[in-house]
């Protein structure tokens, strides 16, 4: 009995003491992913206080250096083989993964789309296991591991560099909005902030041109990319009001030219069940093929669209290429810029036709030949949709997910993969992200099969 007793104590501490070496992935997908799963900080935290073993794979382009993450004490390497968990950002290539690891990244697999499903089969093939940060949520299914306020903070800071460019183009130079820089040209969050800051300072003194009011910016959801886009938004003289007074809002007798309005749409303003009865948010989500388009009343009273919102085909888009192009046969719309922070190919907004990269981030859609053509030039509507905008600001956006990630980093490097599903000891919020169990699509995640064949 005591040499049995012995015999599982040395073997608990043998297993207690093996080396889990836990990789950080160098971010290949986009030439501007700076961004980090795990910063230096919070890797000298880990090793210090949980007694991990970090790798991470040496970068010349990310945001923190590879010295930084060796004096943090990581081993700097070019290669992640001997890892058993690898931690990335964006989407793998299929080169890149090796049978039976354990990988955590962004996967942009759930809805099924088709540009990821190879590499997803791929995974498959390996017999690796998939943890996907989209699909950590809570009970109440809100997100708990997210980089979506700092798309909204990028997106809103790109969309009115954008309008200060595009305002140019209509002849405006000189206009407050074009001393804003896109966001990637500054150092930090709070450097730009502190420059709209000062611009919205301008306006408040000096306002804006007669004939570009009342200037309205419209955000589509209030989750929490909504919530950053505003935070930048609130740094001009602005006053919020409802979707409804925004119809009237042009009649009012006096407009002040030192006030920019905000308005913030919900689901019961973007869309109305087709049969006319009164909008349920609960029936909109289980039946949204009872839903049209509401939204166009709304648009020839904005300035500026922040697109913030959740979508997929099952929803109506909210604008369109048909709307567009009646639109603009009508003269140049009131609309100067969309800022479609969501970003959807061919999605809510029906001409993004892609995301575009941070070097190259702006298209003009014409909406009479149908046609999008890069940069600020060109008849027709000027669309901002860059799909990796938290890399704009790489090191804000890294603290604060590394910040909501670390509290899982050692229950996902101490599971026992090699157990059944139902067996494996891991957060309940990180159990319900796991896709892929040695190569497996789970219980939850069974729906996806369809899309692989």
């Amino acid at each position: 009995m005591f040499a049995e007793k012995l015999f599982k104590t040395i073997f608990y501490i043998n297993i207690d003491n093996m080396s889990v070496f836990i990789g950080i992935r160098h971010e290949d997908k986009y030439k501007m992913e700076r961004r980090a799963a795990l910063t230096p900080r919070h890797i000298a935290k880990l090793v210090k206080q949980q007694k991990l073993d970090f790798i991470v794979q040496s970068s010349p382009k990310r945001i923190f250096s590879d010295d930084e993450f060796r004096q943090a004490g990581a081993m700097i390497e070019k290669d992640l083989n001997k890892c058993n968990i690898i931690f990335g950002v964006k989407e793998i290539p299929q080169e890149a993964f090796e049978p039976g690891k354990t990988y955590v990244f962004f996967s942009h697999v759930i809805k099924g789309q088709p540009y990821n499903m190879p590499m997803l089969k791929k995974m498959m093939e390996l017999g690796c296991n998939l943890i996907d940060y989209e699909r950590i949520v809570d009970d109440q299914n809100k997100r708990l591991i997210f980089f979506g306020k700092f798309a909204g903070l990028a997106g809103m800071i790109n969309s009115l560099w954008s309008l200060g460019e595009r305002l140019k183009e209509y002849g405006y130079t000189g206009n407050p909005f074009q001393k804003i820089k896109q966001a990637h040209n500054y150092h930090s969050l709070e450097e730009a902030k502190q420059h709209i800051s000062d611009v919205g300072q301008e306006i408040a003194e000096k306002g804006l041109p007669q004939e570009l009011l009342p200037f309205t910016i419209g955000f589509t959801g209030y989750g929490n990319v909504s919530i950053g886009a505003q935070e930048i938004a609130n740094l001009l003289p602005s006053k919020e009001i409802s979707p409804e007074k925004l119809l009237y809002l042009k009649d009012r007798k006096e407009i002040p030219n030192n006030i920019i309005y905000k308005v913030i749409f919900k689901e019961k303003h973007l869309s109305r069940r087709t049969d006319g009865s009164e909008f349920d948010l609960h029936d909109y989500y289980q039946h949204p093929e009872k839903y049209e388009n509401d939204f166009e009343q709304y648009i020839p009273h904005l300035s500026v669209l922040m697109n913030c919102m959740y979508w997929d085909a099952r929803y109506p888009r909210i604008v369109t290429k048909s709307y567009l192009e009646k639109a603009f046969a009508q003269g140049r719309p009131k609309m100067m810029v969309i800022g479609d922070v969501t970003c959807d190919p061919d999605g809510s907004i029906e001409f993004t036709h892609k995301g575009t990269e941070i070097d190259d981030p702006v298209f003009v859609f014409n909406p009479f030949s149908m046609e999008p053509t890069m940069g600020f030039l060109g008849e027709g509507m000027l669309v901002m949709a860059v799909d990796i905008l938290p890399s704009e600001l790489p090191r804000d956006s890294s603290e604060a997910f590394a910040d909501a990630l670390f509290s899982f980093i050692k229950p996902i490097a101490h599971a026992d993969y090699d157990l059944p599903f139902e067996d494996i000891d891991l957060p309940r919020a990180i159990k319900k992200a796991m896709i892929l169990h040695k190569g497996e699509l789970t219980p939850e995640y069974k729906y996806i099969e369809k899309y692989l064949k």
